[in-house]
């Protein structure tokens, strides 16, 4: 059993900042990476940022040069730096992660409850 816990959504004016952070927790023998992704209601999920156990990162297009992903992986948390927040960022951000949860080198994704992320404007 893997336990995905996010923290840090909630409302905040245009031009402000949140810190949102996943912490995973339960048997794991590695982890791939961890990123986040957003939904609003009516549209798919997209990808918001994803970051690979060796560094690598990903961001989308939208938000490069806005929001940092970083990884601890000694702790198994990811957490999403959120700068300028324009109510277009407006969604529920769902935490993931890619874990080998047998320690065969065989990864499955992992999803979190997701956390709400309000921007007025």
């Amino acid at each position: 059993q893997v336990q995905v816990v996010e923290s840090g959504g909630g409302l905040v004016q245009a031009g402000g900042s949140l810190r949102l952070s996943c912490a995973a927790a339960g048997t794991i023998f590695s982890i791939n990476g961890m990123g986040w992704f957003r939904q609003d209601p009516g549209k798919e999920r997209e990808l918001v940022a994803y970051i690979t156990s060796g560094g690598g990162t990903n961001y989308a297009d939208s938000v490069k040069g806005r929001f940092t992903i970083a990884f601890d992986n000694a702790k198994n948390t990811v957490t999403l730096q959120m700068n300028s927040l324009a109510p277009e960022d407006t969604a529920v951000y769902y935490c993931n992660l890619e874990a080998d949860v047998i320690g065969r080198g065989m990864y499955k994704p992992y999803w979190g409850q997701g956390t709400q992320v309000t921007v007025s404007s």
